[in-house]
């Protein structure tokens, strides 16, 4: 039910019992509360200030206190000049969902030709599920379902991220200091097992950064290349000429990344990274071993869930597709190569930016895999119309350097159709 059908009565209601007068209902306007405030519906008061013949705010005020006491759906209220904004708790929306959900009145449309894939979920090995995940499922689960319902054939999807340099983090974590931990004898689900190691790299990594920045503040530069020092001093030199607190930590947090790269820690999981993309063998049992953890704890999650998928795509698989792409793309221009050995593409006639694709050392970045797993997508399911992303917005820019990619590397791949 709308909480306006609610609300328009008791509101009439109770300017008629405040003011001792009638009321025509085309004075109760009521609308959407701005996202900039508090609350869930508003009440336009300017109407009333002349019934009650008080200023707007002090009428607000007072429709707000009955309004509350009056009707128990409404937890709290707040008033913006002559708007009353109210606040609807969360039992009014829990019992309108269970009682849509007891309804069995959901037409589905007859079966149409189009094909929609819908990709939600997508986590990383390297952790367990989290807030954000649940909330991308639960959204992709309804809109496979509502697409469902219109005639449409849905694949549901997802991308699991089990490669790449984060990955690696948790393996070299639970090599250096995990005592041959493992789900069972530690009790954990697999996913929160290999989570924890990810946090220790982390934890051990900040060590390593805060030893050496403390060492080239005094000076100690040994083993470190002329160009990392230079960067280095520069950094520091606008750091102690920069008087504006914003800028000065934006500076540190530049520092800090500088000395991330350099640690020793570091170094060994781009070690690990390497030895994995050159499929060595105990780097490559280790992703094994670890990974199944994670599949049987994510397992165990998506059926509490009731989620279940018709295709599974896996980074460690795409990325491979996404390096030819790469490597095409550079004989035909689509991407250039900076001296240091690193692939790019340049967007900036698009309004975007310069977005790297492979690493000086020949790795692939996540950008790499989605390109690859959108080609594969179009490969395996040619009747594709369209690609829904269940994403957080956060990834808006990444997705919109994807799309232009794709455009840029294969002018008849029917974008147009990626969501």
């Amino acid at each position: 039910m709308n909480p306006d059908k609610v609300l328009s009565p008791k509101i009439k209601e109770i300017v008629e019992s405040l003011y001792s007068t009638s009321v025509d209902s085309k004075l109760i306007q009521l609308q959407k509360t701005k996202k900039e405030f508090a609350g869930d519906v508003t009440l336009v008061v300017f109407p009333f200030a002349k019934i009650s013949k008080r200023s707007p705010q002090d009428t607000a005020n007072e429709l707000g206190e009955a309004l509350q006491k009056g009707l128990p759906i409404i937890s709290e209220f707040n008033v913006v000049q002559g708007f009353l904004n109210l606040v609807i708790n969360d039992a009014f929306w829990v019992e309108q969902l269970a009682s849509l959900n007891k309804q069995d009145t959901v037409a589905i449309a007859e079966r149409a030709e189009s094909t929609m894939m819908v990709e939600y979920a997508s986590p990383n090995t390297n952790k367990p599920l989290h807030l954000g995940h649940l909330r991308n499922i639960f959204l992709g689960h309804s809109v496979a379902e509502i697409l469902n319902a219109n005639g449409n054939k849905v694949v549901r999807t997802q991308i699991i991220n089990d490669r790449g340099i984060h990955i690696c983090k948790s393996m070299l974590a639970w090599q250096r200091f995990g005592n041959n931990e493992t789900p069972e004898s530690s009790g954990l689900k697999g996913d929160k097992l290999v989570g924890k190691y990810y946090v220790a790299f982390d934890k051990a990594l900040k060590v390593e950064s805060k030893e050496l920045i403390e060492n080239w503040s005094n000076g100690n530069f040994n083993g470190v290349s002329a160009d990392i020092i230079a960067e280095y001093r520069r950094l520091n030199q606008a750091l102690s000429e920069k008087e504006d607190e914003k800028a000065k930590k934006t500076i540190d947090g530049k520092i800090k990344e500088l000395a991330n790269s350099q640690t020793p820690i570091m170094s060994a999981v781009k070690e690990m990274l390497l030895k994995w993309e050159a499929n060595d063998t105990e780097v490559y049992a280790l992703w094994q071993k670890m990974n199944s953890w994670v599949y049987d704890g994510f397992g165990k999650t998506y059926k509490t869930m009731g989620v279940n998928f018709q295709k599974l795509y896996y980074e460690s698989d795409t990325y491979v597709y996404g390096k030819k792409i790469v490597e095409e793309g550079l004989k035909k221009g689509v991407f250039y190569k900076k001296e240091d050995g690193s692939v790019w593409v340049n967007l900036t006639d698009e309004g975007l930016d310069e977005k790297i694709v492979l690493r000086s050392d020949g790795t692939a970045v996540y950008m790499t895999q989605d390109i690859g797993t959108a080609r594969q997508r179009f490969s395996d399911y040619p009747e594709l119309n369209g690609i829904i992303y269940t994403v957080g917005n956060e990834q808006d820019y990444h997705f919109k350097v994807l799309f232009l990619i794709l455009k840029k590397s294969q002018s008849n791949l029917a974008m147009g159709s990626l969501i």
